[in-house]
């Protein structure tokens, strides 16, 4: 049953409120002219207190009017508000609706109210506090998108500062390229100011036996240094085909063994070939024998062996003056370094064995047992026999070979052509060659030995401490061969050498000069690479 609504007036009607002025008249007295001035000025003054009147008037009739329009705010709240209950009564008490209690029901809706005012306020503080944010999607985009553009600049820095390096280096490169440069000129101009003609090594060919073939096959491939010593050689062997005798040099301690003689000695006057063959035969016997002996007392039994007691000494003697003037000649320049004490047999004895090894692995990669090797199996069996050579020194080989950048992979070369020698013991360009790099790659060592003992060449080196060095430079040396350096650079028996970490080995001292010389003279050479300090 449905309830009848109150008809209530409309509230939002408004009533005019007619502002009539309390006890004004209208006279007439006054609206009258006069053309008296006493009479005008009193007019004035009348005109002034009935506007000042009037004016108060309506302000408290103003007051009034908001007063009035206040309470009938108020009763028209009270007029919404007593309709809402009267509207929530009648739902209350209408059959079917929901059957609750009427009371729990206004305080339900009293409640949801509240909470609807409640979320009203979060949801406008949530709009003030966060009407700024973007969503997580949005975020993580721009999130990545400034990840990966951090990466480009990082990136970008780098390379910068990369390149601002190398700058630097080209800066500094530079500026010591034009010192280099003003520094050569000076010297040039120096040269040129002070230095004599280059000489005319052509007129050479009248005064060396042989002519000009002979000549120009002596001085083929020779600086000026060069050929000054081969001149020399060749007047030298000259004044020694003319000299019948020897002077005996006596037995003082400073002579050799083998020259230890008073009186004279016949002079043999062999040819270069003559000297060169009975050399090696020297060494042949010395390699096949247990090289007990001391060099030079081998090398005067060899002579009592193959010429006799009696021509022995002459022999000596003979052989000494050409291995001391030819120093030109590979094998006499070598015999005479050990034979001097200047270096180690051993040096000589490796280097044919390694030889001999390079020889073998070249012969194996031959296949086909012709005798010939393609370049690029030349160049694979050098890698494989010297793994710590560079690049530039494989290719410092292969164009001692023959081979030149146009050459072709497949072209073949004689290897065995690689290790003849000529009738006075020259060898090839190719061992000559690996002669040389093997002298460099000693001294390149030995360099960086010093370098990492940090000394100079007049201190003293403890035994301990070259231990260290050596093992910081080539970590991969075994214990024989570092006891064998050791024993070499400090003049000790490995047999005696004490072990890493005795007392001992602090009592073991040599000057550092004193050990370089005895390494140089010695077989050394580096064992596997030198470990690489980690980057930082």
């Amino acid at each position: 049953m449905a309830s009848s609504k109150p008809q209530c007036p409309s509230l939002a009607t408004t009533s005019r409120i007619h502002l009539r002025p309390l006890g004004v008249t209208k006279d007439d007295s006054f609206i009258t002219e006069t053309k008296n001035p006493q009479k005008r000025k009193l007019s004035q003054k009348r005109k002034t207190l009935l506007v000042s009147k009037l004016r108060k008037n309506l302000a408290e009739e103003y007051l009034h009017y908001l007063s009035e329009r206040d309470a009938r705010k108020i009763l028209i709240a009270d007029l919404n508000e007593l309709r809402y209950q009267r509207e929530d009564m009648s739902l209350a008490q209408s059959p079917g609706i929901w059957g609750e209690d009427p009371m729990k029901l206004t305080l339900a809706l009293k409640m949801a109210r509240q909470d609807l005012t409640r979320t009203q306020m979060e949801l406008n503080t949530m709009k003030a506090n966060f009407g700024d944010v973007v969503p997580r999607r949005d975020f993580e985009m721009q999130e990545k998108v400034l990840k990966d553009l951090q990466e480009q600049l990082d990136s970008l820095r780098d390379d910068y500062e990369e390149v601002r390096k190398e700058h630097e280096m080209l800066l500094q490169l530079h500026m010591s390229t034009l010192k280099e440069r003003d520094q050569f000129y000076s010297e040039l101009q120096e040269i040129q100011r002070t230095s004599t003609p280059r000489p005319d090594w052509s007129k050479c060919k009248d005064v060396v036996a042989g002519g000009r073939d002979r000549w120009q096959m002596l001085a083929e491939g020779k600086n000026s240094d060069q050929l000054v010593d081969v001149l020399l050689e060749e007047i030298g062997e000259g004044l020694l085909r003319e000299k019948d005798f020897f002077s005996g040099l006596g037995y003082g301690e400073s002579i050799p063994t083998f020259l230890r003689f008073d009186g004279t000695v016949e002079n043999k006057k062999p040819t270069k070939k003559d000297v060169v063959n009975i050399l090696k035969d020297a060494w042949k016997e010395r390699m096949a024998e247990e090289q007990k002996e001391r060099f030079p007392d081998f090398f005067f039994n060899f002579l009592e062996r193959r010429f006799g007691p009696g021509d022995a000494m002459a022999w000596a003697y003979t052989i000494f003056e050409y291995i001391k003037l030819f120093q030109s000649n590979e094998v006499m320049s070598q015999f005479h370094a050990v034979l001097m004490g200047k270096r180690k047999e051993s040096v000589y004895i490796k280097q044919k064995e390694r030889i001999a090894q390079l020889l073998k692995e070249m012969t194996n990669a031959d296949s086909q047992n012709e005798g010939l090797l393609t370049v690029e199996q030349l160049s694979t069996v050098l890698k494989s026999a010297f793994p710590f050579k560079t690049d530039e020194k494989i290719q410092e080989l292969m164009e001692a070979v023959g081979w030149h950048p146009s050459s072709s992979n497949a072209d073949l070369l004689n290897y065995h052509i690689l290790f003849t020698e000529d009738e006075e013991g020259q060898s090839t360009p190719f061992v000559q060659k690996l002669w040389e790099q093997y002298m460099e790659e000693k001294d390149a060592y030995l360099q960086e030995l010093k370098l990492e003992l940090g000394l100079e060449l007049h201190e003293d080196v403890t035994l301990a401490r070259m231990r260290e060095a050596l093992m910081n430079i080539d970590p991969t040396l075994d214990k024989q061969t570092l006891n064998s350096y050791l024993s070499q650079a400090f003049q000790f028996p490995m047999t005696e050498l004490p072990e890493e970490g005795e007392e001992k080995e602090a009592g073991i001292v040599v000057q550092l000069q004193t050990a370089l010389e005895q390494l140089h003279m010695s077989d050394v050479r580096r064992m596997g690479p030198r470990e690489q300090e980690p980057a930082s």
